[in-house]
């Protein structure tokens, strides 16, 4: 210590504040002539550095976005650093650090539609896929589409349809008509129609003969279609059916059972084996360009009766008993029919049934 300079007196006598400053003055003086300050700012800044870096990191990943940190110029331990906190699944160097990349998905919605508009149909459609891509019920293109109420298979290629906006009826007004008994023959609200604006209805609400009306939601009442059980002699010899049907071919169920569809539709490649789904004898072998091309009825003797439809080829002839199993056809597309497939029924005691019951 100097005596004779002041900046070297102790301290005493001094007040508090004075003696502070005088000791930071002097810890800044002693830093600066060491190179202390500017290491510890140096470290403090990499240590600011990397932990911010770090945060960023872990924020993106958990919003699902890609982030790439390049490695700190200068300083090799920040890269070690940086890659010992990335998570398990993130690989590559550090110098081109891979990342999950983000896939871009776009899902179109479908159009808001309140009129109705025409479909043609294309080859393999039939009702349940049309009304799927339409988003309307399968009874809704049956019901505002002709001869498709009595069965779904008269579908033919470049048929036009009309598709409504949502799943009901389309009504065509007729003398007589008024909006109450319109909502009342389809079990809706009267509201319904009135306030559907692709009706364009306006208040008191009267309708014209001739107009035509989306009912939303509306109903036809179902009618119960029975067949006629075939009633020829039963061959000497036939076998007998168990009551437990195979599948009668391979390939994947393209229409379901449904009230207007009382059968299942089985796709598969034209001329694929089509098998007798239960022993008995052939009843009926047919035609029909109109509808099921060309087609087998089996008599499984126990009630039971298995058709076959859409053939392409015909292997047996009527009387002839067939075992569970054994090829009586080729898979086609004849009569009334989109693509090749196989339309299968069940009857029972002359009603159709549906096939799934009874497919083991």
């Amino acid at each position: 210590m100097n005596l004779d300079d002041p900046e070297d007196v102790p301290d005493q006598g001094k007040s508090l504040p004075t003696v502070a400053w005088r000791r930071i003055q002097t810890a800044v003086t002693c830093c600066r002539s060491t190179g202390l300050l500017a290491r510890l700012a140096s470290h403090a800044g990499l240590l600011l550095f990397v932990v911010s870096g770090l945060m960023l990191c872990k924020a993106a990943q958990s919003e699902g976005k890609p982030f790439l940190l390049a490695a700190v110029s200068g300083v090799p331990d920040a890269s070690a650093l940086v890659a010992d906190s990335l998570p398990p699944r993130v690989g590559g160097e550090i110098a081109d650090v891979l990342f999950p990349a983000v896939v871009p998905h776009t899902t179109i919605p479908r159009r808001y539609r309140i009129d109705p508009i025409t479909y043609t149909v294309q080859a393999g459609d039939n009702v349940s896929r049309i009304a799927e891509q339409f988003g309307v019920s399968v009874e809704t293109i049956l019901w505002n589409n002709g001869r498709l109420e009595d069965n779904p298979d008269y579908l033919s290629l470049g048929d036009v349809l009309t598709i409504l906006p949502v799943s009901g009826v389309y009504h065509t007004v007729v003398k007589g008509d008024t909006l109450e008994s319109i909502a009342a023959q389809y079990k809706v609200e009267a509201s319904a129609i009135a306030s559907y604006e692709g009706n364009y209805l306006q208040e008191p609400y009267t309708v014209n003969v001739g107009q035509k009306l989306i009912v939303p939601g509306g109903r036809k009442p179902y009618t119960v279609r029975h067949v006629v059980a075939w009633s020829g002699a039963v061959p000497e010899g036939a076998k007998r059916g168990t009551g437990v049907f195979g599948w009668p071919i391979s390939g994947f169920i393209s229409q379901r059972y449904y009230d207007y569809h009382p059968a299942i539709d089985i796709a598969a490649p034209k001329g694929t084996p089509v098998k007798a789904a239960d022993s008995g004898y052939v009843a009926v072998v047919g035609r029909s360009d109109t509808g099921y091309g060309l087609y087998v009825l089996i008599d499984h003797g126990n009630g039971f009766q298995s058709l076959y439809a859409h053939l392409s080829v015909i292997y047996v002839e009527v009387g002839q008993s067939v075992g569970k199993g054994q090829t009586i056809g080729l898979c086609g597309s004849t009569g009334k029919s989109t693509g090749p497939h196989l339309h299968f029924e069940i009857k029972l005691n002359g009603v159709r049934r549906n096939p799934l019951i009874y497919l083991k």
